[in-house]
């Protein structure tokens, strides 16, 4: 069997994850200036924080669509239009002169984003070896867990130097290489299934459940967590998402095949894929914000806080699907699992007396477990299901990662924005302290959550296989 990976396919790999990786670094680059934003474009915080939530919520949506996408249409029709977006959404964003018109260029490149990962991901899993997929997935896995840590030390530095405007120009000469380079290098034909119908009032249910939840949570913020605003919310929620899992059980279309599902160790992977990616991104929401608020950081301080432990981190993805090529998956698993949970532990720990230093230090134990599982889980989900299915597996999970990152951010900041209804304190430090640190309690039980899935898949399905 061929094992060789070509140049051209190394290529059109690197452009589309230099895609997604631009789209992401801009998105993690806003959280730190959103005090600045607030001040130059008159909203509030509330407001502004839209920037992230709409954008990672579209992003979701669109990626809820790339099972058909990918069907249908080339691959590299689908870059040039997502690469297209990108660029104009940049523009707009970068000549804005008011809040509306801003959110509107960050969601034209939401778009762009929601066609990219899952691109970059099919590439990999339909044309490079099975040998040598877990590598690739881990090499790919850098671009979205790197650029998410680097984006507030990038974003901090600009804005301390400039004006958050110079954000959107430092990315441009990226678009305009990747462009260039994609267009002469992505390849490959359209799956091709017959008969496929695009699943509209699918997409709208999406759309409409995942935005519902978010508006959930953001009561819990507004009225408290005991509200019968938020408890309505909740059962409104449930309500539409049930009506949503009859639809797709009796329709002929289909927006993603949610049989695969079916599958437990895909389940369980996916449960982990998404916590990972909620962590991922929280954190990278919360600990900013708590290094400026709490630790009188300013902008640049709290970006280069997680720049050491997202360089270090990044080492750890090709390792861990070097690993997951020999070994399996057990290994860098739970090698996850366990250095994410006992980094969870540690903000538990020490959340009252954090440092910067203390910070950056834990912070760094919690990105070696991000990224030996991130890879790693993503492409055991893969290798569940075969043929266009692979098409469904890699939408599902790219639309549960990006949906995962703009939960994760809507919920943490709401538990820190409702601590200030409970304390009865009007003092930002004080309530920002505590809501973290409950915050960190989240990311603990979560972090616990996927280790105890690592040992039972080990346990109750792969054991069996050996």
């Amino acid at each position: 069997m061929n094992s060789r990976v070509s140049l051209r396919l190394k290529l059109s790999i690197l452009a589309v994850g230099l895609l997604t990786f631009t789209g992401v670094l801009i998105e993690t680059s806003m959280n730190v200036t959103f005090p600045e934003l607030t001040r130059q474009l008159g909203v509030s915080l509330g407001t502004v924080q839209w920037l992230t939530t709409g954008y990672l919520l579209l992003t979701t949506i669109v990626m809820s669509t790339t099972a058909f996408v990918l069907k249908k249409f080339d691959p590299r029709k689908v870059f040039v239009f997502a690469a297209t977006l990108c660029f104009l959404g940049t523009l707009v964003c970068l000549f804005s002169t008011n809040f509306p018109i801003l959110l509107i260029g960050r969601l034209i490149q939401a778009v762009s984003t929601g066609l990219a990962t899952p691109l970059m991901f099919n590439l990999i899993f339909t044309e490079v070896p099975a040998s040598k997929l877990g590598v690739y997935t881990g090499f790919a896995s850098i671009i979205i867990s790197l650029a998410p840590a680097l984006g507030p030390t990038y974003g901090g530095i600009v804005s301390d130097i400039w004006s958050w405007r110079a954000i959107f120009i430092g990315v441009i000469p990226i678009i305009l290489f990747l462009s260039i380079l994609g267009f002469f290098t992505v390849r490959g034909k359209a799956a091709g299934v017959k008969d496929l119908k695009f699943d509209y009032l699918g997409v709208v249910g999406i759309a409409v459940i995942f935005t519902m939840i978010l508006f959930t949570f953001d009561q819990a913020g507004r009225n408290g967590w005991l509200s019968w605003q938020f408890a309505g919310w909740i059962i409104l929620s449930a309500v539409i998402t049930v009506g949503y899992w009859f639809y797709n059980q009796h329709s002929d279309r289909q927006l993603i095949d949610f049989s695969i599902l079916k599958l437990p160790v895909l389940r369980l992977r996916l449960f982990s894929y998404f916590s990972l990616q909620f962590i991922n991104i929280g954190l990278s929401f919360v600990l900013p914000v708590f290094a400026q608020t709490v630790l009188n950081a300013n902008a640049s301080q709290a970006g280069l806080m997680l720049l050491p432990g997202s360089l270090i981190g990044a080492l750890a993805g090709p390792y861990a699907g070097f690993l997951y090529d020999k070994k399996g998956p057990l290994t860098p698993l739970l090698i996850s699992g366990v250095m994410i949970t006992l980094g969870s532990l540690l903000f538990v720990i020490f959340g009252a007396n954090l440092t910067i230093i203390g910070v950056a230090v834990i912070y760094t134990v919690v990105r070696i477990g991000f990224n030996f599982g991130f890879g790693t889980t993503l492409s055991d989900g893969s290798v569940q299901v075969a043929g266009p299915q692979k098409s469904d597996q890699n939408s599902l999970f790219s639309m549960m990662q990006q949906y995962a990152g703009s939960l994760g951010t809507n919920v943490l900041s709401v538990v820190i924005s409702s601590v200030a209804l409970y304390s009865g304190s009007k003092s930002s430090v004080i309530n920002t302290a505590i809501g973290a640190r409950f915050d960190f309690v989240i990311v603990f039980i979560l972090a616990l959550l996927i280790l105890a899935t690592v040992i039972y898949v080990n346990y109750r399905y792969e054991s069996k296989k050996n």
